[in-house]
């Protein structure tokens, strides 16, 4: 995976920034889908290469439950953690037990479950 994940970041147009992200999110049956980061003038309107993924596989008729492992990495020799807005999409969609796997590009890791990285998520209960 590592190396798929770093010719992933040379897709990141992070022109503003110059931190290049990128992510694999690995559904249960095999399938994974590719994101990277998308920067904008707009800054608003950027998005992280995590729910660029994640988004990839929604838009192929995946939904909650059907993601088992996502794998992020960034252009820096320190592990980059999703930032919240990505660990909120995380935790629509994945189980909390399914592992965010974090490295850089040298290979270092870093493995969580969703459970620890959103360890007081917000949900469609907190709408009840």
């Amino acid at each position: 995976m590592k190396e798929r994940l770093n010719r992933l970041l040379e897709n990141s147009y992070s022109p503003y920034s110059h931190f290049r992200v990128a992510a694999i999110a690995v559904m249960k049956d095999g399938n994974s889908f590719e994101g990277v980061n998308v920067e904008n003038a707009s800054y608003g309107a950027t998005i992280c290469a995590e729910r660029s993924a994640i988004l990839g596989a929604v838009s192929h008729g995946y939904r909650p439950h059907d993601f088992d492992t996502l794998y992020v990495m960034c252009d820096n020799d320190k592990i980059g953690m999703p930032c919240f807005v990505c660990r909120m999409v995380i935790s629509e969609f994945f189980e909390t037990d399914r592992k965010i796997i974090c490295m850089n590009p040298k290979g270092e890791e870093e493995i969580h479950t969703v459970a620890e990285l959103c360890p007081y998520p917000f949900s469609d209960e907190d709408l009840k």
